[in-house]
Order: structure tokens, then C-alpha cells, then sequence
């Protein structure tokens, strides 16, 4: 049985990045709810607009930001820049006076998310060989939750310590910083195994023969599209969590927890989509929403909260890596970057939409229906997967 062959050293440093970056984003994010419903007055459909405005803000640059993903030369460029666009403006929501301003202020955010996902998950894609890709992305991905494990308790530590919620916003730019120089070195570390990379894409200008993207690749974005349309914002999970009695000084540490699963199950996550495929996968990771979103519409206590709410971590390790080998193996190498802007961009152009309505069911007819509702659109997508695309696979 031969050996699957060594991550690369990039994944490595993508890995870092990302955990840094989600340091400094989730000592804010896990604040705003309260920060916008009882600072600054807004309320649970403000919530759902503020998740939905910064994912659609960032849909065009997604789409744009992967066709330019496809000149190996701008990959590097995009990705530091859309990393120093976060790292900029996100501290920026402690001077914030109005909902508004943070709903603006969250979409510029995500808008350096939209230029720097796809050309970085691209290079992730190319670096990493078709067998191990699964686990390239789930130690990626797990990274990413590492940063949001520390960037909880650090606020909350500083909040315990005596800072106010704006001066926590404000400490949060020393690890954004700190993330615009490991994109940097991530982005070198990339370059230097890219070489085999460019030359199929070079083939490909030439008119030889390559992967290009399969016919079933758009009825993929379709049915992706539909899981993401109504899928429960976190700020909603986090009001519905604190609707059922969880304090606000432990929505911090209920945050964090959510993503030590996320970050436990991630790797776990990205060796079954190499063994199970990642169309199986997915859909185990989308039938465990669904129960959860109907059990999170049952809950009654601050108990039952803080267990289906961590349990919820389970997902993104069931989803995240599976998603992005479907993605890169439909796509095929001389496409991946527009395939993945068409993936990242599809889903953030749902979530305006997807979020306000989640939102407007949460606030009129209540957070159970909300949650049913979104448990019932996931397996409708289960069910979508299961028919379409099977044809094209190639062996994903």
C-alpha cells in the first residue's frame, strides 16, 4: 500500500494565517449581538442582515478575485491584500454609533474575505496532491478554528480584566496585523511548489488537452447554494443560545467551545472525505444540521443550549473540507480558480437573502419555526446531492 505523500510546508503557513486572522475576527464576533441589540439598539432582524450584507458585499470580489486566481501571479497579491482589508477595518467597529455602522464596517471586513478566499483556496488546491486534499484542507480548516477558540477567551479575559467591549475591538488589531505578514510568507512558501501547477496551466494555453470544468459542476454550486439559502446565522445561534439562558459573560466561552469541536473535527473531517469520498461525507455533515437544527428548535434550557450549540462543531468538520475537494475536482486544474470564485461567491450572494428571512421568521414567528425551517432546506439540498452531478465525478 503505498504512502500518501507529506503535506506541504504551505498548508502549514496558510494554516497560521488563518488562525491568527480568526484570533483577531472572533474577539469581536461573538460581541455583536449584544453589542448591536442592546448598545446600540438594533434587533434580530438587524442581526440576520448584518451576516447576510457582509456575505453578499463579499459574493462579487469571490467570483471576480477566482478568475483572477487563474494568473498564478496575482494569487499572492490577492491574498495578502484581502487579508490587510480585514485587518484594517475590523477594529474600526469600537467606534461604531449605530447598527448600521457595524452592518458597513462587517461587509468591508468580508469584502477582504471575498478577494482573498479564492485565489487561497486555490493555492491550497494545487499545492496539496488530489489523495490528500481532503486533509490539506481539514488542517486549513481546523487551523481556522484553533484562532477562534483563543480569540473568545482572550476577549473574555480582557473583558474580566475590566476593558469595555470597544477597547476589546480595539486590542483585536495586533493579531489582524500579525496575520498580513504569515499570508505573506504563506504566499512565498506556495510559490516555491507551484511550478507544476503553472505548467498545466501553461498546457492549457497551449490547447493540450487538461482537466477542465465537468458538466455537473453547476448543478453542484446549485445544490451547495441551496444548503447555505437558509442556514441559521451564528449571531442568531447565539441569540437563540442566550434566548434559553446562557448569560452573556459566558457567550464568550460557549464561542470558544463551539470552535474547540471545529477544530478537533476538522482533520478527522478532511481524512474521510480521502476515504468516504466527499460527496458521502457532506451529506452525513448536512443530515447532522438538520437533527440539530430541530433539536435546537426543541431546547428549553441553558443546558440543552450549550449542548446542541457545540455539537453544532460537528458540521463544519463533516462540511468544510468535503465542499472544497467536490469544488476542486469538478472545477479541474486549468479552472479552479473561477470554479472556486463561482463556489465562494454563490454562497455568500445566498446569505443576504438566506439570513433576512432566517432572521424575519426568528423575530415574527419565532426562533422554533426558524430553525425547522432551516432543518427542512438542509435536507432538501441531502436529497438534491444524492441526484445530481454523479456522472461527472471523477472520483470525488
Amino acid at each position: 500500500m503505498a504512502t500518501a505523500p507529506k503535506l506541504p510546508r504551505a498548508v502549514w503557513w496558510f494554516g497560521a494565517t488563518s488562525l491568527a486572522n480568526d484570533l483577531a475576527s472572533e474577539m469581536i464576533y461573538p460581541l455583536l449581538p449584544a453589542f448591536v441589540t442592546r448598545t446600540l439598539g438594533g434587533g434580530a432582524l438587524a442581526l440576520g442582515i448584518l451576516d447576510g450584507v457582509a456575505d453578499a458585499m463579499s459574493a462579487a470580489f469571490k467570483l471576480l478575485s477566482g478568475y483572477l486566481a487563474e494568473r498564478p501571479r496575482l494569487r499572492g497579491p490577492l491574498i495578502v491584500a484581502g487579508y490587510g482589508i480585514a485587518a484594517a477595518v475590523r477594529p474600526l467597529v469600537a467606534m461604531a454609533g449605530a447598527a448600521w455602522h457595524v452592518i458597513g464596517l462587517r461587509a468591508v471586513d468580508r469584502l477582504g474575505k471575498g478577494v482573498r478566499t479564492a485565489p487561497r483556496d486555490v493555492m491550497i488546491a494545487d499545492v496539496a496532491a488530489e489523495e490528500i486534499r481532503g486533509r490539506a484542507f481539514g488542517v486549513h480548516r481546523g487551523a481556522d478554528h484553533v484562532g477562534a477558540i483563543v480569540g473568545p477567551l482572550l476577549a473574555t479575559a480582557l473583558l474580566a480584566g475590566g476593558l469595555a467591549v470597544r477597547q476589546v475591538f480595539w486590542v483585536a488589531a495586533i493579531p489582524g496585523a500579525l496575520a498580513v505578514l504569515l499570508a505573506w510568507l504563506a504566499v512565498r512558501s506556495a510559490a516555491k511548489g507551484q511550478g507544476q501547477a503553472d505548467a498545466r496551466a501553461a498546457s492549457s494555453a497551449a490547447g493540450v488537452p487538461v482537466e477542465r470544468t465537468a458538466p455537473g459542476f453547476l448543478p453542484l454550486v446549485i445544490v451547495l447554494a441551496v444548503a447555505a439559502l437558509l442556514r441559521a446565522p451564528e449571531t442568531l445561534l447565539i441569540l437563540r443560545a442566550q434566548d434559553l439562558g446562557v448569560t452573556l459573560g459566558s457567550v464568550p466561552l460557549l464561542w470558544a467551545g463551539l470552535h474547540v469541536v471545529r477544530s478537533a473535527a476538522s482533520y478527522p473531517g478532511g481524512v474521510l472525505t480521502d476515504r468516504w469520498g466527499p460527496r458521502r461525507t457532506l451529506a452525513v455533515g448536512w443530515l447532522v444540521y438538520a437533527a440539530l437544527a430541530v433539536a435546537f428548535a426543541a431546547a428549553t434550557t441553558a443546558a440543552q443550549a450549550w449542548a446542541v450549540f457545540l455539537t453544532f462543531g460537528l458540521v463544519a468538520g463533516l462540511t468544510e473540507s468535503p465542499e472544497r475537494k467536490l469544488v476542486a475536482g469538478y472545477a479541474g486544474a486549468a479552472r479552479r480558480g473561477r470554479g472556486f470564485g463561482w463556489y465562494h461567491g454563490s454562497l455568500s450572494a445566498v446569505a443576504l437573502p438566506g439570513a433576512a428571512l432566517f432572521g424575519w421568521l426568528y423575530q415574527t414567528k419565532g426562533a422554533g419555526l426558524a430553525l425547522e425551517a432551516s432543518a427542512a432546506a438542509t435536507l432538501l439540498a441531502v436529497i438534491l446531492l444524492a441526484i445530481v452531478g454523479r456522472s461527472s465525478d471523477r472520483g470525488v
